[in-house]
């Protein structure tokens, strides 16, 4: 099979690669640079099952050259705004970045006769829902500029399947940490760590608790969805058993790391920015009854993305 990944030089794009060309298939992978990196597919440079192009999805006419020139079997769309903190500043960041790229994708599938979606969703379509949130009833209320526009690109999604006979399968991730990362809690712990070991910034209160899964295992959790799941529309959250506290994360990097007496300043407030969801559980018993089921619970996943990210780079402050 031949495959475009869509932002396929990111954190979890690149994982996605990695695995999807060790099973054997053929794979492009787009990606602007704006947040991926080259050097996350360097090792591939060489292997004639794999190309790499630098490209905007949002240039409707390359991308769809290229859909012509490659007849593409399957689109993972993972292309976005990874970087929700950003949206503070720039509010049009996820209408083009999270939404347009998506419709771009879209709108080349149906003009080139590309029949197979798969869309990297999230947690953040559901807003501050409590309780367990389930793929069916949500309430879909999201708070930050991200989670609106991931559930708009939803929207466009099964609405591109009912009328153009696109075969989908949606699939809402939770907080993903592990190597290659370029933000987030561990990988900011880290950094600032690394720039002074006696105190430890910690946006909001520190009581933030939500579930974490491992990269790799989201990847398992994808491609065993879109391989398993035989629905027109197929519609999943991807979860781990458990969640993990902020506090908790910092004082298991400050473990990992070998460091004592760091001092924690809180930046204070129950969130880490606006539009941030303090607190949220998922329903997984969907996935579960499918037939995945994370091998790592939450805190497990934060502890080998403290390790991995450690060991992918020992000394050097991240860019």
């Amino acid at each position: 099979m031949n495959v475009l990944v869509t932002g396929g030089a990111g954190f979890i794009g690149s994982h996605l690669v990695d695995t999807l060309v060790d099973k054997g298939y053929r794979v492009v992978a787009v990606d602007n640079l704006v947040l991926g990196r080259k050097e996350n597919l360097a090792h591939l440079s060489e292997n004639t099952q794999f190309r790499f192009v630098e490209m905007d999805v949002r240039n409707l006419q390359g991308l769809f050259n290229l859909f012509r020139e490659e007849s593409f079997d399957v689109v993972f769309h993972l292309a976005a705004n990874s970087d929700v903190q950003q949206e503070a500043i720039d509010t049009e960041r996820d209408l083009e970045l999270t939404f347009l790229t998506t419709y771009s994708v879209l709108e080349c599938m149906r003009l080139s006769g590309n029949r197979q979606f798969v869309f990297a969703s999230s947690s953040a379509i559901y807003g501050e829902t409590e309780g367990l949130l389930d793929e069916d009833f949500g309430p879909l209320r999201p708070i930050s500029l991200y989670g609106a526009a991931k559930l708009a690109a939803e929207g466009y999604t099964t609405a591109f399947a009912h009328n153009f006979g696109i075969k989908v399968w949606i699939c809402r991730f939770p907080n993903v940490l592990g190597e290659r990362a370029t933000h987030g809690v561990v990988f900011d712990f880290i950094n600032r760590l690394r720039k002074n070991q006696k105190e430890l910034k910690i946006l909001g209160n520190g009581e933030q608790r939500k579930p974490y899964l491992y990269v790799r295992d989201l990847v398992d959790a994808l491609l065993f969805i879109w391989e398993t799941a035989k629905e027109p529309v197929n519609c999943y959250n991807i979860g781990v058993e458990g969640v993990t506290e902020v506090t908790k994360i910092a004082q298991m990097v400050v473990e990992e790391m070998g460091l004592s007496n760091v001092c924690f300043r809180y930046s204070g407030g129950d969130r880490g920015w606006v539009g941030d969801v303090p607190r949220f559980a998922y329903d997984t018993s969907k996935l579960s009854g499918l037939g995945w089921k994370a091998p790592r619970s939450s805190e497990e996943s934060v502890r080998i993305a403290i390790k991995r990210i450690l060991a992918e780079s020992p000394k050097r402050i991240i860019q």
